[in-house]
């Protein structure tokens, strides 16, 4: 029996959590398509905390600066230089499709001319003595991009607001009522402006953590802002009164359980403008995230964080125009499309058309073949999304199993899309079968980089080929059998490699390497297998280890790694950029070795809301 790929496989994936509301029927898909289709969002966090450049509310309720101090930065918030209509056009090429923007963040500062009780606004306490968000709305939606608005729940400046920083509360709840039901009528009144006066087709929320979803009234936020629109999306931050989940900063390791997620994501370390933080990840690293985010079926809402004056950081502008570039030249391969191919079908990023019909594989290396398992059938078409004089030549096994050759490719500095075409919906086979050729056939290959590319396979799903094979563990005076087939490059290649083959055990689950892997029998090294020539630093997600040493299997080199996204007081582990020299780099397929403080933790917990910013 066959298994439909969109179906039985993705079952599990499709179920829902707490009360997020987008679920299958014909209404809900239809309101949440545009959504699943755009794969990319700009984020934009801008309020008088890009005066001093000083983290966004958190800084006074952290008590890192007092309150008073904090909103002096409200004399020099000036949006001088503010020009709506050309942050547009940039986010629109960088092939967003929509946009979200802060008009209130906890720390009470509205950017339009809010009329609601005791309210601060731009317009009203700010230098610029002008409404800074009208005219960026009425830009997105002339420009024909979805507009997201942000609204936190939370009002730290506000006197009808019981927090005002981590050590001080202005009052109990429980013990005045009264004052709690003035600021829902606050915070209430300002979701009726904001949903009349800009129509906003999405509303993501922030901050519930502080309340339950009876003390904000959830539910009934939730109908009052659909009487609004009935077709309004809202983000799952409403005590999981929403359709869809956010996970902030950690890019998933599996698939988060939600039909509808998107990845809320800083360029750098902050959210808001902080001038000393140079800690920006590359295009490459931001280019490949949103290739992961798209073969995981999510979107990433990328933030951006202006100057006090209105201007875009320069560092964030090229960034844009490099997302850009990569936007443009693969549009089938992004917009409208579903998550890919199950790690064990495929090792590597992809993703589905939405027809089924298409299958797009993402490489983040130049070489020269890839392996798919399990496909009912077989491509009517396949080539290198443009790249006119790039082939792909394919073949295929009984099992299902495909392999694709890449000839006279001009691989893309960041992401090369393959396409995959298909005659009709592309199914998965129930179990994948593959034939598993001994150590004798393999080192009889012609072609080292296949042979290799199987050993190192077998070795990940813990197919142990070398067991009383003559390895030794440095890979010196080998007893290997030799027959006069035998390709003595393929030899040298495993003599080389010994430590990463000898003993080693199965490899990471899906996730957490876009490639095989091989583990060291006390569970300490991770070895990782690279194939070609990588366009940029190997990428490690969900390790929850501290990291010793990197090294070059078989010659010795020590290369660098930094981490990203690593927030100091969480357990959620960043993600680890390995720096592999390309002069370094093994013709046949390298191994790296990254010895870890002890046996490998993993983490494959689900990624929410950063609720505590220390």
């Amino acid at each position: 029996m066959n298994s439909r790929f969109t179906g039985l496989f993705f079952l599990g994936l499709t179920l829902t959590t707490g009360n997020i509301s987008a679920q299958n029927t014909s209404a809900d898909i239809k309101k949440m398509e545009w959504f699943q289709d755009a794969k990319l969002g700009i984020f934009i966090h801008w309020g008088i905390y890009s005066v001093d450049g000083i983290s966004e509310s958190w800084s006074f309720f952290n008590n890192y600066i007092n309150h008073e101090n904090y909103m002096k930065q409200l004399n020099g918030f000036s949006a001088s230089q503010y020009t709506p209509d050309a942050w547009v056009k940039l986010i629109k090429n960088s092939g967003a499709k929509y946009s979200v923007i802060t008009t209130r963040h906890h720390d009470g500062v509205s950017l339009w001319n809010s009329k609601a009780d005791k309210a601060i606004s731009i317009p009203q306490n700010a230098l610029a003595k002008k409404d800074v968000l009208t005219p960026f709305v009425v830009a997105l939606k002339q420009s024909g991009l979805r507009t997201g608005l942000y609204y936190s729940l939370p009002d730290w400046s506000h006197p009808y607001y019981d927090i005002n920083t981590r050590t001080k509360k202005r009052y109990d709840l429980k013990n005045d009522t009264a004052k709690w039901q003035n600021y829902i009528r606050y915070y209430q009144t300002q979701l009726n402006e904001l949903s009349t006066q800009y129509q906003p087709d999405l509303i993501w929320f922030d901050g519930d953590w502080e309340h339950s979803s009876e003390e904000w009234q959830a539910s009934e936020t939730l109908k009052n802002l659909r009487k609004f629109n009935s077709e309004v999306i809202i983000n799952s931050r409403l005590n999981n009164h929403g359709d869809y989940e956010t996970p902030e900063q950690g890019i998933p390791v599996i698939s988060p359980q939600s039909k509808y997620w998107e990845l809320c994501y800083t360029m750098n370390d902050s959210w808001g403008f902080q001038p000393f933080d140079h800690h920006y990840k590359t295009p490459n690293m931001l280019i490949r995230t949103l290739a992961d985010v798209i073969s995981m079926g999510g979107n990433l809402l990328l933030d951006i964080g202006p100057k006090a004056d209105g201007t875009i950081p320069d560092e964030q502008v090229k960034i844009l125009q490099s997302l850009g570039r990569w936007t443009s030249k693969y549009p089938e391969a992004i917009y409208g499309t579903r998550r890919g191919l199950p790690f064990e079908n495929y090792k590597g990023k992809s993703s589905m058309s939405k027809d089924g019909k298409k299958l797009f594989l993402y490489l983040e290396e130049a070489k020269d073949f890839a392996k798919i398992y399990g496909l009912d059938s077989i491509p009517t078409t396949a080539r290198i999304l443009g790249d006119s004089k790039g082939k792909v030549q394919f073949t295929s096994d009984h099992n299902g199993n495909l392999t694709l050759h890449f000839l006279n490719t001009s691989f893309d500095q960041d992401v090369t899309v393959v396409e995959l075409s298909f005659d009709k919906e592309l199914m998965l086979k129930p179990s994948i079968k593959k034939d598993k050729p001994t150590l004798k056939t393999l080192t009889e290959y012609p072609d080292t980089r296949s042979a290799v590319y199987e050993i190192a396979e077998q070795l990940h799903e813990g197919n142990s080929i070398f067991t009383n094979s003559g390895l030794t563990q440095d890979g010196m005076d080998m007893k290997i059998p030799e027959t006069s087939k035998t390709n003595k490059e393929t030899l040298s290649w495993i003599s080389k490699h010994a430590e990463a083959l000898f003993e080693t055990e199965k490899g990471l689950p899906d996730g957490h390497y876009s490639g095989v892997s091989t583990l060291s029998k006390d569970q300490q090294t991770l070895y990782l297998f690279v194939e070609g020539i990588p366009t940029g630093p190997v990428a490690l997600k969900g390790i929850k280890n501290g990291i010793s040493r990197i090294r070059i299997v078989g010659e010795g080199s020590m290369i660098n790694h930094s981490v990203y996204n690593k927030l100091y007081w969480s357990d959620r582990p960043g993600i680890i950029y390995i720096d592999v020299p390309k002069e370094r780099l093994d013709k046949k397929m390298t191994v790296i070795a990254v010895l870890l403080d002890k046996p490998v933790e993993l983490y494959r917990e689900k990624v929410g809301a950063v609720e505590s910013n220390l």
